[in-house]
């Protein structure tokens, strides 16, 4: 039987992620996120828990602060354990595979600038352009000639 557990979610910081370290070393957040919910006619919030692991912690504790917009893909997954007082307790939490921004970093003034990250290849102005439609690219692409012979 197959699977497929994936969940994407855009929504807005909550609070400011603090950075940890496993008794390993490794770099750890957890943090939550709230994200709009339609019902009926009105809108509703819900307050997601979001696990990021290794680089993706250190990259969301060092970009991302309350308010902060933040777009999240991952997987669900859920934890049970007993409490100090015997009770048990379980929670559910999205583990983050991917964590990206929603807004450019440019309208984001209250960022300082030395901590703004890089604009990737085909960002400008907020929205991405493939090389192929924008003419940075076209020296990869070959022009196929029109003969009137196509199978469809």
């Amino acid at each position: 039987m197959a699977s497929f557990n994936k969940v994407i979610l855009i929504g807005n910081m909550t609070a400011d992620p603090e950075l940890k370290q496993t008794t390993s070393g490794e770099s750890v957040t957890s943090f939550s996120i709230a994200v709009n919910r339609k019902y009926g006619k009105n809108n509703e919030c819900d307050f997601i828990t979001i696990v990021a692991w290794r680089e993706r912690a250190e990259f969301v504790t060092r970009y991302f602060k309350k308010g902060t917009p933040i777009l999240v893909c991952g997987q669900l997954q859920t934890r049970s354990w007993t409490d100090s007082q015997g009770n048990k307790r379980q929670n559910v939490e999205v583990v983050a595979d991917e964590v990206s921004f929603v807004a450019p970093a440019n309208q984001n003034e209250q960022k300082p600038a030395a901590q703004t990250p890089p604009n990737p290849a085909g960002f400008q102005n907020g929205s991405y352009t493939p090389g192929a439609y924008n003419g940075t690219n076209n020296a990869k692409f070959e022009e196929i000639p029109n003969d009137g012979d196509l199978p469809f």
